[in-house]
């Protein structure tokens, strides 16, 4: 399994098609793919091809979508009726925008379905120009047909505004007025005059918000009233994977002339807080996903460890051989489990060592051998031959340890029916939970260690069975 830890945060970008020597060419504008690349993040471009809205699993894993540029959205999906507009108008309209109202289905699917996988998994989005258009329909908002038809010539001359200028694509600058408290505010709050909350922004569309999802809360309007950002406020904590917004505007394409100054210094800080979102969803998204690594121990912890584990087999075997009792050629390593065992309160650690043997093919938990299942004949043959070390030792053990550990260690033939009348309830939870919170790093790691190998060892002999090979007891030949 790939390590997911290692793969950079993935934001898809979706790209726009255009003909180039007679052929279709799909492109994506330089300024965003520069800083999600500068602010830590890799794009990863989804073609706009026939079949792809059908394909977005495929580019899993998703940690952010950004969505820019491109045609106008069929107004099917947000109107009922195409509007009050003539046919006349519409032609006009038509003519006018000519590379902007050739409607493109196939990237109308590809873009909203990933805007409502964004929203049903809370995956960080950010939308600009047609990008805020998409979020804001995908959540059943709607939009102007046309501005100048539709807004502008409605209103007195001097709250007009212009959103486009064909001979002036980078340069064109209008005013917008900014939402006290959004997002908005605090990335430009150093450049605004005062009260003053205006700034000049570039934009270039002729379309944009009528309707407001209700979802989402304005964050700059232009002079004319058109909504030029959103948010989702619920939705909006990028320290913790959450980003959902939409800015008509281009912020981005804020710079002076062959320079790469931005207008304001707040002008990448949409990229920047959406990267930010970005990286802490992908951490979010690999610590549910991913399998824990295997603990890496220093040369001393290691040599421990073997020699836990050896004390550990021996006490299994002694009993498993039918020999119980002191063995004294092997005592002295016998009592290292032991000492480990008395030094964890005995029986608590000795339950948690238990459900570490991978007996019969599956995890035995702790939950488990405490009293929500039966024990397998393997874990009462290992809690047997400790017992029966613990006995024939000087260890010294309390009457209420001894008492448990011969219950825990009784035979395979009555142990299940002690098992069975065993309930597991909060309070003996509670204090598995107490004992292994008094348990030091050292501690932890040694049972973290045998825990792991215990599963390794056991795994591979369930395989051997599987294939008609071994009988299980060849698992601790090398221990």
């Amino acid at each position: 399994m790939e390590n997911l830890s290692q793969i950079l945060p993935r934001v898809l970008v979706v790209s726009r098609r255009t003909v180039r020597k007679n052929k279709f060419v799909d492109f994506v504008g330089e300024y965003h793919l520069d800083l999600i690349v500068r602010y830590g993040c890799v794009p990863v471009i989804v073609p706009r091809v026939t079949g792809v809205h059908m394909l977005l699993d495929s580019f899993k894993p998703i940690h952010g979508v950004l969505l820019c540029e491109g045609e106008d959205i069929d107004p099917s999906l947000y109107e009922s009726e195409i509007s009050s507009l003539s046919p006349e108008e519409l032609q006009e309209i038509r003519d006018t925008h000519a590379s902007d109202t050739a409607i493109d289905k196939e990237k109308d699917s590809i873009e909203l379905g990933l805007a409502k996988l964004c929203l049903e998994q809370n995956i960080p989005y950010l939308g600009i120009c047609r990008g805020s258009q998409i979020l804001n329909v995908a959540c059943g908002g709607t939009l102007y047909l046309d501005l100048e038809k539709e807004l502008t010539n409605k209103l007195p001359e001097e709250r007009r505004t212009k959103h486009i200028d064909y001979d002036n694509y980078d340069g064109h600058r209008h005013v917008v007025r900014i939402v006290e408290k959004s997002p908005l505010h605090s990335w430009f709050k150093d450049s605004l005059d005062g009260e003053n909350m205006e700034i000049l922004v570039n934009s270039y569309h002729h379309q944009g918000v009528k309707r407001l999802a209700q979802r989402f809360v304005p964050m700059a309007f232009a002079s004319d009233g058109l909504m030029e950002g959103f948010y989702d406020p619920d939705a909006y904590n990028p320290e913790e994977g959450k980003f959902i917004m939409g800015l008509q505007f281009h912020p981005e394409r804020m710079r002076s002339d062959d320079l790469d100054e931005f207008d304001y210094p707040g002008c990448p800080a949409a990229y920047q807080e959406f990267a930010k979102a970005v990286i802490a969803y992908q951490k979010k998204l690999n610590s549910t996903m991913s399998v824990p690594k295997t603990l890496e121990l220093d040369r001393e912890m290691e040599n421990k460890r073997k020699i836990l584990v050896r004390s550990f087999s021996l006490a299994r075997n002694m009993y498993a051989k039918g020999a119980p009792g002191k063995n004294p050629s092997k005592g002295s390593e016998l009592e290292v489990g032991a000492e480990f065992l008395e030094r964890q309160n005995g029986l608590e650690t000795l339950v948690w060592l238990l459900a570490a043997l991978k007996v019969g093919g599956y995890m035995m938990s702790v939950v488990v051998v405490m009293g929500q299942g039966d024990p397998r004949p393997g874990q009462l043959v290992y809690a047997r031959a400790v017992w029966t070390y613990f006995k024939n030792s000087n260890t010294a053990l309390s009457a209420e340890q001894e008492t448990r550990l011969k219950e825990m260690g009784a035979t395979v033939r009555n142990g299940g029916s002690y098992m069975k009348k065993m309930k597991v309830d909060e309070e003996k939870q509670k204090m598995a939970r107490n004992m292994m919170n008094k348990m030091n790093t050292e501690q932890l790691s040694e049972l973290m260690a045998f825990y792991h190998l215990m599963g390794n060892i056991c795994g591979e002999v369930l395989e051997r069975k599987l294939h008609g090979n071994g009988n299980g007891n060849e698992c601790f030949k090398d221990l």
